[in-house]
């Protein structure tokens, strides 16, 4: 991580998911590399997350296409970097008629097939993930490509891969003040580079804010939360339930969701207003990750709202076998959002590009995000 050299072949600014992966993408293609961070770590919404590489339900077209990229990148360079994959596949519970019917319309998609998606009956899923509480359940699609990290760990440890593999230089605590490449100025300096590429993600209001504006960005406020079962639990993949039916575009885009999302607006009226839908991932001690809710506006509240948590408790206790159990953390996320697209690429000028993911899928799709960059470049 020496900082004494101030010229590169590519200078990246922003230490989180999506800067990490166009390092690796630069330095991959032989190419000397700076990443320069205004925190002294990642401290942002790399780090605030499940760390759950989702492939299954992604926007068809580039988004999905980057995610099955990038979840092949994490399967290669997680043991390297010596990150634990927590856990592997995913598991989402349809407990209405018309989400199986939109589950039974996903498994026709190619997104379903080339994964090898299978629809279990419920007497099926009990016998694959007896966590799961069956019920109420009409089927259980499960899908064997996610992979889940613990991203608060994962993010600086593929930093120090990076650093002592990949010969990645690191300059943290270096607020980025202008970019004219080949000049890049900071507070504490002048460097040079002969491209830079900025992913800046959740700071909409510095660097490109036009770009930002120009795409309408808003800023996402999420609500998580750490969950100590009282007894011995095991989550054999991660899980969704109904309402992420109606947010993620893979299912949320065909024509049989419009149908359950009436259904919810009339049972689920109040989770949907805060934009929960259900993930639970788990953790190496056995503790779950729990969320998400969604706020948007042009700067996230420090306030989280406990009957916000209290929505998602309760969604978690009907999708699983839990009785017993305490909150060991509660924390806010962040992440840019954009209405028309999940992620823009743009060139200010012939050597310098703007990366940022406005979907929240950051770790799904970072790298197959930095490959795009380079190969069109």
């Amino acid at each position: 991580m020496t900082v004494g050299s101030t010229s590169f072949d590519v200078i990246v600014v922003g230490a989180g998911i999506v800067g990490l992966a166009h390092a690796y993408e630069a330095a991959r293609r032989g190419l000397k590399v700076c990443v320069v961070d205004r925190d002294a770590a990642c401290v942002s919404a790399s780090i605030r997350n499940f760390g759950f590489v989702t492939v299954t339900g992604q926007g068809a077209g580039d988004t999905w296409r980057r995610a099955r990229h990038a979840r092949d990148v994490w399967a290669e360079i997680a043991p390297k970097a010596g990150i634990a994959v927590q856990h592997q596949g995913l598991n989402l519970v349809a407990t209405r008629g018309k989400a199986l019917e939109v589950l039974q319309a996903f498994m026709q998609t190619d997104m379903a097939q080339s994964v090898n998606c299978a629809l279990w009956t419920a007497e099926e899923a009990a016998r694959h993930a007896p966590e799961l509480r069956l019920d109420q359940a009409k089927a259980v699609l499960h899908s064997p490509i996610d992979l889940r990290v613990e991203s608060r760990d994962a993010i600086a440890q593929l930093t120090r891969w990076l650093a002592e593999q990949m010969q990645v230089t690191f300059r943290f605590g270096e607020a980025v003040l202008e970019v004219a490449t080949p000049k890049v100025v900071t507070a504490k300096g002048q460097l040079h580079a002969e491209r830079v590429v900025v992913c800046t993600n959740a700071d909409i209001h510095g660097l490109y804010s036009d770009l930002f504006a120009k795409h309408q960005v808003q800023l996402c406020q999420l609500q998580m939360l750490r969950v100590q079962p009282a007894a011995a639990f095991r989550l054999n993949a991660s899980v969704m339930g109904d309402l992420s039916l109606v947010r993620y575009h893979g299912y949320s885009k065909l024509p049989q969701a419009q149908a359950l999302l009436q259904q919810l607006q009339q049972e689920e009226g109040e989770s949907l207003a805060h934009g929960i839908h259900l993930i639970v991932v788990q953790s190496a001690d056995g503790s779950l990750v729990v969320g998400d809710s969604h706020h948007y506006g042009a700067a996230v509240q420090p306030f989280a709202q406990d009957h916000v948590d209290t929505l998602m408790l309760r969604h978690m206790q009907e999708a699983l076998h839990i009785e017993d159990y305490r909150v060991t953390e509660r924390w806010v996320g962040i992440y840019p959002s954009a209405p028309q697209t999940d992620c823009f690429i743009e060139a200010p000028d012939a050597a310098t590009r703007v990366a940022i993911v406005t979907s929240g899928t950051g770790a799904s799709t970072g790298f197959g995000v930095a490959h795009d960059t380079f190969a069109n470049w």
